[in-house]
């Protein structure tokens, strides 16, 4: 390996970490958001049927939007260094990438493969981070509802 091809790898491995850290920063900004803005709703004794809906799919929403975000994160940085050849490529990529989706018809060129496994691994833990956020939401939920209280009914 030349000393050029050393130095290209090493930037690679130093972008992956500043896109991982970024990534990292951004999603925990997103649920803390979420978490002092969520809704009023859940802080009281029992929450009706209508008020859970509606906070689920604000969460719900509130991760969509933050992960979005995050593939476009990538996929900016891709489309800024020139790995991808436009804006629709590049976001289908990274999206494709952050999802493991991984279906291989866009790939990246071989110096710069090495960004699409770690961003994957960013993916899926930011998907679980936000599965356990989501858990957590739905649990508070249940333990407001008295036992034996069907949380499905539409009778409010």
């Amino acid at each position: 390996m030349s000393g050029m091809q050393e130095w290209q790898m090493l930037y690679i491995f130093l972008a992956a970490f500043v896109l991982a850290a970024s990534t990292i920063w951004v999603h925990a900004a997103g649920i803390s958001l979420l978490m002092r803005y969520s809704p009023r709703a859940l802080s009281q004794p029992q929450i009706p049927p209508f008020a859970i809906r509606r906070s689920l799919l604000r969460v719900v929403w509130g991760l969509f939007l933050l992960h979005i975000a995050e593939i476009a994160l990538w996929a900016l940085f891709y489309l800024w260094r020139g790995y991808l050849p436009n804006a629709e490529a590049a976001f289908y990529f990274s999206g494709v990438t952050y999802t493991t989706v991984g279906y291989g018809d866009i790939v990246l060129a071989k110096p710069y493969r090495l960004l699409a496994p770690v961003e994957g691994l960013v993916g899926v833990l930011m998907c679980s981070l936000s599965t356990g956020y989501f858990f957590v939401v739905a649990n508070r939920i249940l333990q407001r509802q008295p036992q034996g209280t069907p949380i499905a009914s539409d009778k409010e």
